[in-house]
């Protein structure tokens, strides 16, 4: 039996009972629980198979629901959030103590946003907590952008996915904090660099960290189909050393004719980086149920959202 539902009161009794819910967002969908209830957070750590020291994101309805969890809100981190909230903007602040360390992996910064989904804010507004939502995958999987790919992960694992549709942006949030008042990029995602420093000025990229991440996407390895995945600059130099294999191919825009090449995935044949970026974990899904012998992505360009797939692209890539 299915337990993907678009019953809204359904998903306030169970994550009221402090169990958890798959939730959609204009990102990805997340696993949701309330910040407040050790179960259901602990539970989230262990359905994702999620090492403890990687912090979460506290999900609100309203910039006051943000205030009431930071014990500061920098003048540059409220100019992002009236330009970007509801939106793919996560606020990394310093935290109230009231904030539970389990959700911040000890550390003395929350991550908090307003998600741009009617389905989640109609649900946020009718819970008396926010809501800590990773993404509704197993940690280092690829991403889920549908309610199948969640239940495809979970099956009743999990009590709920939250009917929302197919994810817009198809990507995650991008995390912004702030060392010394100055802010700090920590994860590239859905609102690029661009449209960041167009709002606030020059900013800091930090956004690779093998200890103790600072905040959510910083480890090497993420995003990763089971099969073997290539990043490279040139498919069609790189698809002639492996004439053998079953290879499936993504490309940004343009087409490519070669003999061994299985399955051809085109992410914007009007070369848009956010159509390309809505449909990449939904390609990545699909490319990793065909059997084939690797995936090969050829590098987007290094602007923009392209900047944001190239970076998810990489870290699919590496192998533990």
């Amino acid at each position: 039996m299915s337990i993907i539902s678009k019953d809204i009161t359904k998903a306030i009794d169970i994550l009221t009972n402090e169990d958890v819910v798959a939730i959609p967002t204009e990102t990805v969908y997340g696993l949701a629980g309330n910040i407040y209830s050790e179960k259901a957070i602990r539970k989230i750590f262990s359905v994702k198979q999620r090492p403890l020291f990687n912090p979460l994101i506290a999900h609100v309805a309203s910039i006051e629901s943000a205030e009431a969890l930071a014990a500061e809100f920098p003048e540059k981190a409220r100019k992002l959030a009236e330009a970007f909230w509801p939106g793919s903007l996560t606020l990394l602040l310093k935290k109230k103590a009231t904030v539970p360390d389990l959700i911040t992996a000890g550390k003395d910064t929350v991550a908090v946003r307003i998600p741009n989904h009617p389905v989640t804010l109609e649900l946020l507004k009718n819970l008396p907590f926010p809501l800590a939502a990773p993404s509704a995958n197993p940690f280092g999987s690829i991403s889920p952008t549908t309610a199948q790919h969640v239940e495809n992960y979970f099956k009743d694992a999990i009590a709920m996915v939250l009917e929302g549709g197919p994810c817009q942006n198809g990507i995650e949030s991008t995390i912004v904090g702030f060392e010394d008042n100055k802010p700090v990029i920590y994860r590239l995602g859905s609102i690029s660099i661009e449209e960041i420093i167009e709002v606030i000025g020059d900013v800091t990229l930090k956004n690779k960290k093998e200890v103790a991440p600072n905040a959510p996407g910083m480890l090497s390895r993420h995003y990763a189909p089971n099969t073997k995945l290539y990043l490279v600059d040139d498919v069609a130099d790189f698809i002639k050393e492996h004439p053998t294999k079953k290879i499936g191919v993504i490309r940004f825009s343009n087409g490519l004719t070669a003999p061994n090449v299985t399955h051809l995935e085109i992410l914007s044949e009007s070369g848009n980086l956010k159509e390309a970026a809505a449909k990449l974990y939904t390609t990545l899904h699909q490319l990793d149920t065909l059997y084939l012998d690797m995936i090969v992505a050829e590098k987007f360009p290094d602007t923009g959202l392209g900047t944001s797939i190239n970076d998810r692209l990489e870290r699919a890539t590496k192998r533990k």
